[in-house]
């Protein structure tokens, strides 16, 4: 038997919650196109985003650690796919449609720029005259203009609810008031678990990669509460922290804010017993959350991964690398944009220069960077 598109959207309207987002009450595309036999139109959304040059090239992008500083250490690519793995989980079990959350959660950082928020940071000095730059933007922008895979348009040809998805990101009211969404909604319940997936997975893994470094002293962890009860739920007793053990640390680690967060949200759903997608988008209040208490758990953890983890003087050192070699390859550009290569120099006919080379270097992996780097400036390497 073929399962049609016809039958998986029965599937989903027969099985989902009433809150669900529907693909077949999708509001459609920008540009009209029959959907395939085959898929929902969320899962096109999510093939199209997997197939998308951006989401290749997040394989090449910093995380926390650069390339160079080891294999194992997570990428924006790894990030991501933790995050839609979360999200997925997330999305089962609360009985909504996982496949737009996973699509929302694979397109979520299509827009970081090299060396991560270091590489961030410079682009939106530097872009102030032309609106700054943010990497939530960047990623509606990648899916919604910058993406040149069809003859008819720009960008990916998403579904209004997966773009809506990553136009509230992190609730970013400024970026649904310019993409034309309404910023007093809330994202679908699909958006917000998308949302906590992206936090608890920087969390634990960013901890992970702290640990496996040898940045984070394990002696300091011990102050924090719930690194105490990821001990206790790990029969972790201390001593050499071998590889083994980290992982089942950080499972635990994870188990108990995805545990934490179904919770809380089902008691957040029963008291407020939504009828309809609609009903979740009006509401005052983000409805997946973690609980009081663990929020204040994990505020302490984040505190705590700034302190001994971003701050260190490690990855401090890379940040501020990072930013001099993107600086003056921007500064480059600006001083003779015929440089530029002859695609970018086209975009300038009706862009400005900045914007125009601030996605040109967001688009760059971390070694491209460095090897545009040395193009410009490295009399012995070839242009």
């Amino acid at each position: 038997m073929i399962v049609n598109r016809q039958r998986l959207e029965a599937i989903e309207a027969e099985t989902l919650a009433p809150y669900a987002t529907l693909s077949r009450a999708s509001r459609g595309r920008q540009h009209h196109e029959a959907e395939p036999k085959y898929r929902t139109a969320f899962q096109r959304d999510r093939d199209r985003i997997v197939h998308s040059a951006a989401f290749r090239r997040l394989e090449y992008k910093t995380q926390v650690f650069v390339n160079d500083e080891g294999d194992y250490y997570r990428t924006r690519l790894t990030h991501t796919l933790e995050v839609a793995q979360i999200g997925r989980t997330l999305a089962r079990a609360l009985s909504v449609n996982e496949d737009l959350v996973e699509a929302i959660c694979l397109a979520h950082d299509l827009g970081h720029p090299p060396f991560g928020h270091a590489g961030e940071g410079v682009l939106n000095a530097l872009t102030q005259e032309c609106g700054g730059f943010n990497h939530n933007h960047q990623s509606y922008r990648v899916v919604t203009q910058l993406e040149q895979r069809y003859p008819g348009w720009s960008g990916l040809n998403l579904c209004y609810e997966t773009l809506e998805g990553i136009a509230k990101h992190e609730t970013e009211y400024d970026l649904s008031r310019i993409a034309g969404y309404d910023p007093a909604w809330r994202g679908s319940l699909e958006a917000q678990i998308a949302n906590i997936a992206d936090e608890l997975a920087y969390n634990a893994h960013d901890l992970d990669d702290g640990l496996q470094s040898g940045l984070i002293d394990l002696e300091d962890l011990k102050a924090l509460e719930i690194w105490r009860r990821v001990c206790d739920l790990a029969g972790w007793q201390g001593g050499r922290l071998d590889e083994i053990s980290r992982h089942t640390l950080i499972r635990e680690l994870v188990g108990l804010q995805v545990d934490d967060v179904l919770h809380t949200t089902a008691a957040n759903l029963r008291q407020l017993n939504p009828q309809t997608p609609v009903a979740i988008q009006q509401q005052a209040d983000q409805i997946i959350t973690h609980s009081p208490e663990m929020t204040a758990l994990n505020r302490v953890l984040k505190d705590f991964l700034y302190q001994n983890m971003y701050f260190h003087f490690r990855v401090m050192r890379m940040a501020k690398r990072a930013e001099q070699f993107i600086e003056q390859i921007f500064t480059s550009y600006r001083q003779e944009p015929r440089q530029l290569p002859l695609e970018q120099q086209q975009r300038l006919k009706d862009r400005e220069l900045s914007r125009v080379i601030a996605d040109y270097i967001a688009s760059m992996t971390d070694r491209g960077a460095l090897l545009e780097y040395r193009r410009l400036f490295d009399p012995l390497t070839r242009p």
